[in-house]
């Protein structure tokens, strides 16, 4: 083979070779989407009432405080038992023991001037209609204490099914909007995703101290709400 026969050989394989390398070079470029949230809110009575209710005690010795808060909390236990309460439907939330002091005078300690106690049960009924006649039951006991009123949608997941569809028709809607102004077609979706927490099953009415009885609710409505990330192809051109 002669010099010039060897020169050419080496000149062809690198023209072969120099598409392969631009084509390694090349990346994939993201199809076009059009990305938005689909919105749905529905209101619905409550079906559920949470009652969180207690009593405290006071007295000079921690024994003391406590005796008289455990004969008076079991005077209000017996009471939901005899109103017909399940005991599945009513737990203890919280007690406590504490020690009450009197005012410090100047360049003295405060000093323990006795002991207060407290115990606070949480209520579930199935009759928003007892709610009134439940506070009344309590108090009678010798409950001291309305610590809140939870109105509760216990079938709330089965009740947003209807606004999961209007919420995918919402994004349906604005994508387009999006796709028309953009003057593209829309295509199908991409991926659908629930955002964040579903409903509120419960949301608080009342809330305070001392509750007299009978007292006036209003059960109101409940707004359960859904909101959908919605990710569409645009289409190509044909």
């Amino acid at each position: 083979m002669t010099k010039r026969t060897v020169l050419y050989a080496f000149v062809v394989v690198l023209a072969a070779g120099a598409p392969l390398a631009a084509g390694a070079q090349t990346t994939t470029q993201p199809s076009p989407v059009i990305s938005v949230t689909g919105e749905a809110r529905i209101s619905v009575p409550p079906d559920m009432v949470q009652i969180d209710t207690g009593v405290t005690s006071d007295g000079k010795t921690a024994r003391e405080a406590s005796d008289a808060n455990n004969a008076t909390m079991g005077k209000v236990l017996l009471a939901l038992k005899g109103a017909g309460i399940e005991e599945k439907d009513y737990q203890t939330s919280r007690l406590s023991l504490q020690p009450q002091y009197t005012a410090a005078k100047s360049g003295s300690p405060a000093t323990i001037s006795g002991y207060r106690a407290s115990n606070r049960v949480t209520i579930r009924l199935h009759d928003i209609t007892k709610v009134a006649n439940m506070i009344d039951t309590v108090v009678t006991a010798g409950a001291n204490e309305i610590g809140g009123i939870n109105f509760m949608v216990s079938q709330a997941s089965k009740l947003l099914d209807g606004a999961r569809e209007q919420a995918i028709a919402d994004a349906r809607r604005k994508a387009e909007i999006y796709a028309k102004a953009a003057g593209v077609a829309l295509g199908a979706p991409v991926s659908i995703s629930e955002e964040g927490a579903a409903q509120p099953l419960f949301r608080a009415r009342v809330m305070g101290g001392m509750a007299a009885a009978p007292v006036p609710i209003a059960q109101g409505e409940e707004t359960l709400s859904i909101s959908v990330g919605v990710v569409w192809a645009i289409k190509k051109d044909p």
